[in-house]
């Protein structure tokens, strides 16, 4: 589901509403995932989702999205607490002025939402105890302000008439307050909808219910602690207490709950960080025999809120008959260090931004105690539960052999029962970490034992961007399982942390735990072994390359797996971004260095990349300079086939700057893969580069200097030029273009563009370029190769018909370094231009025969979608034949697919043969005659109107004649043009360069172009030319080597 808003000048809003839905136990959450994306996302006003629910006569919010974060997919937790009759939820996007945001909302998950309903005949309850309704019930369950029965048997009058509550609807009952700032006592219709204030109270889910809060507004900044006491006698039943708290909007707020007798304090619980936007049940008990008061505290920081609702104290508490206050232990001290500092042990002060950023700043390195490295010898190290469930992460000690054995004598962080109301899994995190390396990494041992539904997870929350990312999980398989696990971290900015999240059913003989934590190679100043090795096979690891954890997808260090062998050996390693990996939620996979001392000379990096599959986008490679923008050094977009490429990029001198480079792998859907390969760097720059699509710059090429040739796009040129470049299809697309008008380049006068010197890597080179020259006069284009300084014409053009792109190609045989020569010489003409874009040199002449093409129809989608394979634009005819053969094998009652044949001219589309979708009958020959008295493309094209379609359409042998017409013998006129030494045939494989994914319904556009991208030059060879093979993965298409008709045994 999207919003489609157009930019207004006041805010407005987008609803989504749910049907009408009744009846949520108390332990209902909703999911869903929602992806912003749009213009001013980065501006100061954000836009806001939220979720309410509408019942009866009442609204209440459920949640609300952060104030900031950065574009891409985002998770939504919600729970709404037990409802009653009737509901609707609703999404709703506010949009400031003048804000062009975007909103994706997907996977709407609803989790633990129905009743309980007892299962069949009168189960026996054991320990537990029975609800009206005849499930069963734990004990600490009973009269603690949740309707766990669903019926509210749990919750009535006479079974809990001995508990003491306080829900603060009218005053503080009998708790006390102390200190400054102080506990306030509010609804949350009479404080603002800020990020982080409770939206409701506890005790009736509604905005118009009081509770306690303090907010880091209230606090004035600082991080004093806010507290509330009550005097207690102990008695000869337990006394414990129940209440529910609410932590929002920062990471380190806090909340604890101790006792005090006479002058000591003992903690009891303490909760660190941000639950969400929920009430959490936290229950503890006081195993104490003489008068004591209990202590709740409060400490907001950061923008956050703590608040608390619905105290229960059981039976055992009794209340003191004198509840003066007494003064709390600290409370008189003032510390020396501000709420934005942070105390070293040995009291000095440093900015809490260089705590936990994994290098030592206080003189006795106590900054970096607590903060998730640790042996959990000495309590939690910095871990703290962020739990809302009925499972909690708690500091153990092993007792039991068999976990000594495991884990070691000492202690160590396991799962346990824990007192939330939720049905979720575990949570603790580290304290806000960063900034980290490239390298960092955190290496943990862990143990589980569970059934499949349990797991051990570790999550990176980067409250930068406000999305968690899963690193790394082991599911339980039944026994015991335990290992050391390296989870990469990779470079985050401050702040970010570490969760790691657990679920295991306790009721079975199960448990999980983690021990002897540790960061490596996290410090970002610390450059590890091999971070200036930028050369790199990837046969034993990435050398000084990392992953970019933040991307929306990775690139793995592979073997193939169906994507192809490697460069360096056929048989070993290589990296490669698959985008239709599971996790995959997003547009970019980055591949990045450390940075990189000054460079005072140029480098060529060389590299081998591979870009296969119709939905594969776009490979960059960029620098990034200290203090600078980044840019892009080369490009290349859309598929090149399932082969690998040489590139090539001068890495230019950066003075005294310090730089980084990245690989930048940019998808434009979930069909293809991209790899990389034997990366090397070497003094002085590269040359000409083999692959230019002028999007990064002019790659190396000169114009002469009056008139000169310009790097441009239609949007932002200088002079006429093409609507769109060829590569984009944009009006943002770049190319070079010369102005041929008379005012710039008078008759015979001429305007050369030269490449970089080529090195003959190869005893034939392929040399390929797309080329338009404008309406009118526009004067003449030549492609001319220089070799040590002797200048040899390849062919030239003056006049084509219509503003189109024209590809062209030749074949050049070198015995050195050679340039290729762009001449464009005035016509005289008032105006006109010719353009240039898409200079690619592949190694080997133009293809040979022997290939075929075909089209993988599953990546035709829902609507009626077409794929196209194009020719270039060709001259009028009377009286041509167009020869091929094919292979069909579609499944009759999976598709009603077509396979025509059309023929595109300025008088519109027809269609010149056709042949219905059909199982395999072998290679069948096609015959069409051609006529057509313009400039036109022949098109093959296969639809379809049914979705999913399956199966596999292949062409073969497509040859196209301009004499003779389809009567006489391909063999034998094919002969005599030769012997008379005129090439007549013009074979249709020369020509169709372009494979079109047209996904109709979502108007968008997927180019695959063909492998090898050129073929030989008629001017050059008269055989006959055929299709190189264009693949979308080599192992998604098997076509069986069935005989054409005609063939002989």
């Amino acid at each position: 589901m999207v919003t489609v808003s157009p930019l207004a000048k006041a805010t407005a809003t987008a609803w989504l509403r749910s049907p009408v839905m009744r009846d949520v136990a108390a332990t209902c959450e909703i999911r869903a995932s929602y992806h912003l994306s749009g213009s001013g996302l980065n501006q100061t006003a954000w836009p806001t989702l939220r979720l309410a629910i509408a019942l009866r006569d009442k609204v209440v919010e459920l949640w609300q999205s952060p104030q900031h974060g950065a574009e891409g997919w985002h998770q939504l937790v919600a729970y709404t607490g037990r409802i009653t009759g009737q509901f609707q939820l609703t999404f709703a996007l506010t949009q400031p002025p003048a804000r062009g945001a975007v909103l994706a909302l997907d996977d709407i998950v609803f989790r633990n939402c129905g009743l309980q309903t007892p299962a069949p005949g009168q189960q026996a309850c054991g320990a537990e105890e029975r609800c009206s309704q005849g499930s069963c019930l734990a004990p600490n369950r009973f009269c603690d302000g949740t309707d766990d029965c669903g019926d509210g048997s749990d919750e009535t009058v006479q079974r809990c008439q001995n508990f003491r509550k306080c829900c603060f609807e009218t005053d503080f009952c009998d708790w006390l307050e102390a200190g400054q700032p102080t506990w306030e006592r509010n609804t949350s219709m009479n404080l603002s909808a800020t990020y982080g204030i409770p939206t409701r109270d506890h005790s009736t889910n509604s905005a118009a219910g009081y509770f306690l809060h303090i907010s880091s507004a209230s606090a004035a900044g600082s991080s004093s602690t806010a507290s509330l006491s009550i005097s207690i006698i102990p008695s000869n039943s337990s006394c414990y207490l129940v209440l529910y708290c609410h932590l929002h909007g920062s990471a380190t707020s806090s909340l604890s709950i101790s006792y005090m007798t006479n002058t000591t304090e003992q903690l009891v619980r303490e909760r660190t960080g941000d639950t969400g936007s929920c009430w959490v049940r936290e229950r503890v008990d006081f195993n104490v025999t003489e008068s004591f008061k209990v202590l709740i505290k409060g400490v907001a920081r950061s923008g956050g809120t703590v608040a608390i609702d619905d105290l229960f104290l059981s039976p055992g508490c009794s209340l003191h008959p004198d509840p003066s206050p007494t003064a709390l232990p600290g409370q008189d001290r003032a510390g020396t260090c501000t709420a934005r500092e942070f105390t070293c042990d040995d009291e000095s002060c440093i900015s809490s931004e260089l705590a936990c950023d994994f290098a030592k700043t206080c003189t006795d390195g106590s900054d970096e105690k607590l903060c998730g490295a640790t042996t959990f010898e000495e309590g939690d190290g910095g871990w703290h539960d962020v739990s809302v469930g009925r499972l909690r992460w708690v500091v153990q000690r092993a007792t039991e052999p068999r976990a000594i054995a495991l884990v070691g004598a000492g202690a160590f962080l396991a799962l346990q029962e824990g007192e939330g109301q939720m049905v979720a899994p575990a949570r603790a995190r580290t304290p806000l970490l960063g900034p980290s390396g490239p390298a960092c990494s955190m290496e943990m041992s862990y143990r589980i034992q569970s059934g499949p539904q349990g797991f051990l997870a570790v999550s990176v929350v980067d409250h930068t961007t406000g999305m968690t990312h899963l690193a790394w999980h082991v599911r339980g398989n039944g026994s015991m399982a335990w290992g050391r696990a390296r989870v990469l971290l990779g470079e985050r900015a401050r702040p970010f942390q570490v969760e790691l999240l657990g679920l295991v059913d306790l009721q079975d003989p199960a448990d999980a735990a983690i021990d002897n934590v540790t960061f490596v190679q996290c410090d970002p100043d610390v450059l590890p072994p091999g971070a200036t090795e930028l050369s790199c096979n990837f046969e034993t690891g990435l050398c000084g390359w990392y992953q970019d954890q933040a991307s929306d997808f990775q690139w793995v260090h592979s073997t193939g797996q169906g994507q192809g062998s490697d460069h360096t050996t056929g048989s070993g390693y290589f990296l490669a971004a698959n985008p239709s990996a599971p996790w995959s939620r997003g547009q970019r996979a980055q591949l990045i260095t450390y940075g990189q001392e000054p460079a005072t000379t140029p480098h060529c990096l060389t590299f081998w990349y591979r870009l296969a599959g119709p939905q594969i986008g776009t490979l960059n490679l960029k620098l990034q300079l200290e203090g600078a923008e980044e840019t892009v050094l080369w490009t290349q977009r859309g598929t090149q086939g399932s082969l690998w490429h040489r590139g090539l990029a001068t890495l230019p001198a950066t003075g005294r700057q310090r730089y980084r480079l990245a690989f930048e792998a940019l998808r434009d859907g979930f069909v293809g893969d991209v790899a990389l390969d034997d990366l090397l760097v070497t003094e002085g720059t590269c040359g000409a580069e083999l692959s230019c699509s002028f999007e990064a710059d002019a790659c190396g090429l000169t114009g002469s200097k009056q008139p000169t040739w310009l790097r441009q796009s239609n949007s932002t040129g200088t002079i006429a030029g093409p609507p769109a470049d060829h590569t984009t299809g944009t009006a943002a697309g770049h190319y070079m273009v010369v102005s041929t008008s008379k005012g710039s380049l008078p008759m015979g006068h001429k305007a050369t563009l030269t490449s970089a010197p080529y090195q003959p890597s190869a005893p034939a080179q392929c040399l390929a370029f797309w080329y338009q020259l404008s309406t009118g006069d526009p004067g003449s284009l030549s492609i001319l190769v220089e070799e040590s300084g002797v200048l040899r014409k390849l062919f030239s053009m003056s006049t084509m018909e219509g503003d189109t792109w024209h590809r062209s190609h030749a074949t050049v045989q070198a015995d050195g370094d050679w340039k290729a020569i762009f001449e464009v010489v005035g016509a005289g003409g008032d105006h006109g231009y010719i353009a240039l874009d898409d200079l690619h040199v592949s190694d080997g002449a133009c293809p040979e025969p022997g290939h075929y093409v075909h089209f993988d129809t599953r990546v035709l989608g829902a609507g009626g979608t077409t794929a196209q394979l194009e020719s270039q634009h060709l001259p009028a005819t009377a009286d041509s034949c167009l020869r091929f053969w094919y292979h069909m094998d579609i499944p009759e009652h999976l598709s009603d697919g077509e396979l025509r044949v059309r023929l595109r001219s300025a008088s519109g589309l027809r269609t010149a043969w056709s042949v219905a979708g059909h199982p395999s009958r072998g290679w069948q020959s096609g015959t069409v005659p051609v006529q057509s008295p313009s400039e036109f493309q022949i098109i093959f094209e296969i639809t379809t109107r049914m979705w999913p379609m399956e199966g596999t359409v292949a062409l073969d042998d497509i040859e196209y004649s301009t004499t003779g017409g389809c009567d006489s013998n391909p063999e034998t006129q094919g002969k005599e043009e030769s012997s008379r030494g005129f090439v007549a045939e013009v074979v249709l494989s020369l020509l169709l360069v372009i494979l079109i994914l047209a996904l109709a319904v979502a108007g968008s556009w997927y180019w695959l172009k063909r492998r090898g991208q050129g073929s030989r030059m008629a001017a050059e060879s008269s055989t006959p030319q055929g299709f190189d093979n264009i693949t979308f993965r080599d192992d998604k298409v098997i076509i069986s080597p069935v005989q054409k008709e005609g063939d002989e045994d």
